[in-house]
C-alpha cells in the first residue's frame, strides 16, 4: 500500500513523497477502499502552498475524493457491501492506493462507471449540489453568475442551474475556456482577462441584477459581486483561489491584500435588501451534518445515472505525475476535473 505524502509547502516538484502505508482496520462507521483514481481540487493546491488551515500538520496525505472498490467495512455499515465500486469523499487521505473513510461520504456506483468521472461526483458535484439546492435554492428564471465556470465546481453549477431553468453568466480566462463553458450551457460567457465581469453585467443588465452568485475566487470579486446582487439575492462562497496566485511561495502581503479586497459589510445591508452571504464547506457539512452529505452524494449519483448531469474530465495523469498535475491545476490550465490514476 502506498500514499503520496505532502512533506513540504511550496513548489509541487518538492512537495510530495511516495511512502509505504499500513491501513488500519476500518472503524465501526467506516469502509476501506482500494483506490482506482483520486481527484485533485483547488483546495489541494491551497494546502500544498500552506494556505489551508484545515490541512493536518505535515507530513500528511491530502486529497478529498476517490473512486474504487470496498474491501472492508465496519460493524455499523449496512447499505454498502464489500466488493461494491463506490465514489467517496475522504476528508484528506485520498492520495493513496487504499483509504478508510466514514460511510456518510460513500455512495455505490455502477460497475461500468468510469472511475475518473466518479471522483468528480464526490466533491465537486456534491459541493455544487449543496450550494445550488440547499444554500441557494435556485429557481426557474433566476439570473445566476458563476465565477470560474470552467472549473470542476463551475461546470457542475452550470449544469445544475440550467437544469433549474436559470439564465447563467459565467467567467473564464481564455477563449478556449469560453467556448467550453458556452457548450456547457453558459448563456453569457465572460473572459475575465479581457472584460471586467462587473462592468459587463452592469452594461447588460444593470446593478442589482443577479439573483444568485457563486464565487470561488474571493477578494474584490466578492465585493464587486455584492454590487450586482438583486434584492432577495444570494452570494455563496466556496473558495478563495485568488490567494494562491501563480507563486509557489506563501505571501502575507498577498493574503492581506485579498482580505482587504473583500471590503467591509454590515448585517443591516443584508437584511435591508433581503440578501444573503453564504459560505459552503463540504468537510464541515460532512463532520456536522453527515446525513446531508450522504443525500447530496446520493442525489448527484442518481442525476448522473439518469443522464441529467455530465461530468467532464479535463485531464488524467498517472499518479507518479502528481507534481505535474498540481502545477497544471495551480496555473489555471485545467478545464473541469483533474484526476490521477494508480
Amino acid at each position: 500500500m502506498k500514499a503520496y505524502y505532502l512533506v513540504k509547502n511550496g513548489n509541487s516538484n518538492n512537495a510530495f513523497e511516495l511512502r509505504d502505508i499500513n491501513l488500519s482496520e476500518p472503524k465501526a462507521d467506516e469502509v476501506s477502499i482500494e483506490v482506482e483514481a483520486f481527484g485533485l481540487n483547488f483546495a489541494d493546491v491551497m494546502a500544498r502552498l500552506g494556505y489551508y488551515k484545515a490541512c493536518p500538520p505535515l507530513p500528511t496525505v491530502i486529497g478529498y475524493d476517490v473512486a474504487g472498490k470496498v474491501i472492508k467495512k465496519g460493524a455499523n455499515v449496512k447499505d454498502i457491501e464489500i466488493g461494491q465500486r463506490v465514489t467517496a469523499l475522504t476528508r484528506f487521505g485520498g492520495y493513496a492506493t487504499h483509504v478508510n473513510t466514514n460511510q456518510s461520504g460513500v455512495v455505490p456506483i455502477k460497475d461500468n462507471t468510469d472511475a475518473t468521472v466518479a471522483t468528480a461526483l464526490a466533491t465537486q458535484y456534491s459541493t455544487a449540489y449543496y450550494a445550488a439546492e440547499f444554500s441557494m435554492n435556485l429557481q426557474k428564471g433566476e439570473h445566476v453568475l458563476i465565477q470560474a465556470a470552467a472549473g470542476g465546481v463551475g461546470t457542475a453549477l452550470t449544469q445544475l442551474a440550467k437544469r433549474k431553468g436559470c439564465i447563467v453568466y459565467g467567467t473564464a480566462g481564455s477563449d478556449e475556456k469560453l467556448e467550453y463553458i458556452k457548450n456547457n450551457g453558459v448563456d453569457f460567457p465572460i473572459n475575465y482577462r479581457k472584460q471586467d465581469f462587473y462592468e459587463y453585467i452592469k452594461a447588460q443588465k444593470g446593478e442589482k441584477s443577479m439573483d444568485a452568485i457563486f464565487d470561488s475566487i474571493g477578494g474584490n470579486y466578492v465585493k464587486k459581486g455584492l454590487k450586482l446582487l438583486a434584492p432577495g439575492g444570494r452570494l455563496a462562497m466556496y473558495g478563495a483561489a485568488q490567494i494562491a496566485g501563480d507563486s509557489d511561495k506563501k505571501s502575507l502581503y498577498r493574503q492581506l491584500k485579498i482580505l482587504f479586497g473583500f471590503g467591509k459589510y454590515s448585517p443591516t445591508q443584508f437584511f435591508g435588501n433581503s440578501q444573503a452571504l453564504i459560505g459552503v464547506n463540504m468537510l464541515q457539512i460532512g463532520d456536522f451534518k453527515p446525513y446531508i452529505l450522504k443525500k447530496c452524494m446520493s442525489d448527484v449519483v442518481d442525476l448522473y445515472n439518469s443522464g441529467e448531469i455530465k461530468p467532464f474530465i479535463g485531464k488524467v495523469y498517472d499518479a507518479k505525475d502528481l507534481a505535474e498535475a498540481h502545477n497544471f491545476l495551480q496555473k489555471r490550465k485545467s478545464v473541469s476535473k483533474v484526476v490521477c490514476k494508480w
